[in-house]
């Protein structure tokens, strides 16, 4: 049986003996990173610096999230503003594969830049086990390259260090647990982020879609969990798709975007079935992205699709 103390214990002497200079961190704030950057920081202390990027393709509020959060964790921090980056790189490319190794190469030669800056030679990652299993490798194949696995460059020059390595997003749970991470039970989120809940082209105005979107889906079953009307999902975004249909706004023809809900139950990611979520919590979902967001959305669809065949993500 996992024991998260004695992963923590061992976790710790070992990135002691590993990590001999100085360190960087990619972390987006969520579950993963956050853990990782707490181990690496009992470690080594000040010789980490915890980096988060903001791509522009973050959630609704989320860089304000992230710096609360590591102002209470009292680590050596730096938050980058790398959206035009981001964005500029992203032009063009439609194909899931191709965004992942834009955005997962883009990263690196931001880090490479953090750590030059910091002295670093070492770059930690909140790797865990499903990233590199989906990514493949020469007997596995690939459903999809996790940015921090398959898109990563291979002129890379920074020593990797990826302490959760062996972990499934259950044990990494129990970790932050044990370590009082405040973010121990927050839902997944993709390190490729909004873009790939963009089903082509993530440009800023379908990110911005999108965003809009993912937020009023999590205020409204997060709310419905709250007052006892369902479970809260284990994952649960909306998806912008790259079709358009004929609706109605009060008694004019609309040609608006479709929203797909996505929401799952799942323990370590590596299967999933969709959430049962009652029909009034659909309704009211779909009532506010039609009525909030009518210049750009007027139709809803929902996703009952388990993981397999599916993945729980569309991209």
């Amino acid at each position: 049986m996992f024991d998260p103390q004695e992963f923590v214990q061992e976790k710790i002497e070992e990135l002691k003996t590993k990590i001999t200079g100085k360190a960087i961190i990619a972390c987006s704030g969520g579950v993963d990173s956050t853990v990782a950057a707490v181990l690496v920081d009992r470690a080594i202390g000040d010789r980490l610096l915890t980096v988060y990027v903001d791509t522009g393709l973050m959630r609704k509020g989320e860089t304000e999230d992230v710096r609360r959060m590591f102002d209470n964790l009292n680590v050596h921090y730096r938050l980058v503003d790398a959206k035009d980056e981001f964005f500029a790189a992203l032009k063009g490319q439609i194909d899931p594969e191709a965004k992942r190794k834009v955005i997962g190469e883009k990263f690196i030669r931001v880090f490479e830049r953090e750590a030059k800056a910091f002295g670093a030679d070492h770059l930690v990652q909140g790797t865990i086990a499903p990233d590199w299993i989906e990514s493949g490798d020469g007997v596995r194949d690939t459903i999809k390259s996790h940015h921090n696995v398959g898109g990563l460059p291979k002129d890379m020059t920074l020593k990797l260090v990826e302490p959760l390595w062996d972990l499934y997003k259950d044990e990494v749970r129990a970790v932050a647990r044990f370590l009082g991470v405040e973010v121990s039970e927050r839902q997944p989120f993709p390190g490729p982020a909004l873009a790939i809940r963009v089903i082509g082209e993530a440009n800023p105005e379908s990110v911005g879609v999108v965003r809009e979107a993912c937020a009023i889906v999590e205020e409204e079953l997060e709310a419905a969990s709250a007052k006892g009307s369902m479970v809260r999902p284990w994952q649960y975004f909306a998806v912008l798709l790259p079709v358009q249909s004929v609706g109605v706004q009060g008694d004019r023809r609309a040609y608006g975007r479709t929203i797909a809900i996505r929401s799952v139950e799942s323990v370590d990611a590596m299967t999933a079935s969709f959430s049962k979520i009652p029909y009034d919590v659909l309704e009211r979902i779909s009532l506010r992205l039609t009525n909030e967001m009518k210049a750009n959305v007027n139709r809803v669809v929902y996703d009952v699709t388990h993981k397999p065949p599916a993945t729980i993500e569309w991209e």
